[in-house]
């Protein structure tokens, strides 16, 4: 019983709040769709793969038959392409206005599962400018890993290449208007009750029941102005009936 009238109390709670919860909903939509679509700044992401493949020469420090030799290997690459002598490199080629630092955090590099094959991708706001450095971060890597580790086992499998119509990895419009919608109905929810849990004014007879335990046995009916009118109306024109009769008589 108890959870039934608490149930029914939940709904009567939002449907008496509905106005809050949705304009809550609507702001957060509307503020997460001119963001995405007007304010951020597109980003594009740009990749290319590069082939750890066995050393061509037999003395090389690392055994690549081993796969555990491969994967370490492999992961010290990793760590050389974002690494200063590597990015220092990219920006005297390309010119580029941006610290070592910077170009670094545009870079991420990943190791294919189970694979010798290592994804170079690279985020910019213009996508030429993303596929660039990454074509150019892995022909510099390819040719300078020769004098790091005097090793010659890296190639170049696909090349970064820039398409007529980008699309931008972030912002996600879309995603971002259905997290919005999300956090706007639990906000205006969380709002709705909690403006119920402080509101203490009585309402109807119903709610006095409730707080007092007693039945109510009369109520005052309210007047609007119309009723407030007619009533004055009706006064004045007794008013006048009388004193004509006072007259008459």
């Amino acid at each position: 019983m108890e959870e039934t009238i608490g149930l029914k109390e939940l709904l009567q709670t939002l449907r008496k709040r509905l106005r809050i919860i949705l304009s809550i909903t609507f702001i957060a939509v509307l503020v997460s769709g001119i963001a995405s679509y007007f304010i951020i700044t597109p980003v594009y992401q740009a990749s290319t793969q590069l082939l750890i493949s066995q050393s061509k020469d037999g003395q090389a420090s690392y055994q690549l038959n081993e796969v555990q030799a491969n994967l370490q290997l492999i992961n010290t690459y990793n760590v050389i392409i974002k690494s200063p002598a590597i990015l220092e490199l990219v920006i005297k080629d390309l010119k580029l206005d941006i610290s070592v630092g910077e170009l670094n955090e545009k870079i991420t590099v990943q190791k294919e599962k189970d694979s010798q094959v290592v994804n170079l991708s690279v985020q910019d706001t213009d996508a030429a400018t993303a596929a660039k450095i990454a074509n150019k971060t892995a022909e510099i890597f390819k040719s300078e890993i020769v004098k790091i580790m005097s090793v010659d086992n890296v190639s170049v499998l696909a090349k970064a290449d820039v398409s007529e119509n980008p699309t931008p990895v972030n912002p996600k419009p879309l995603l971002n208007i259905l997290v919005a919608l999300f956090i706007g109905l639990v906000a205006g929810i969380g709002l709705a009750f909690i403006l119920e849990y402080f509101d203490n004014t009585v309402k109807d007879e119903q709610e006095i029941e409730k707080l007092i335990g007693v039945p109510v046995l009369g109520v005052i009916a309210t007047m609007d102005d119309a009723m407030v009118k007619d009533n004055k109306n009706r006064r004045t024109d007794r008013n006048t009936r009388l004193r004509g009769e006072t007259i008459g008589s």
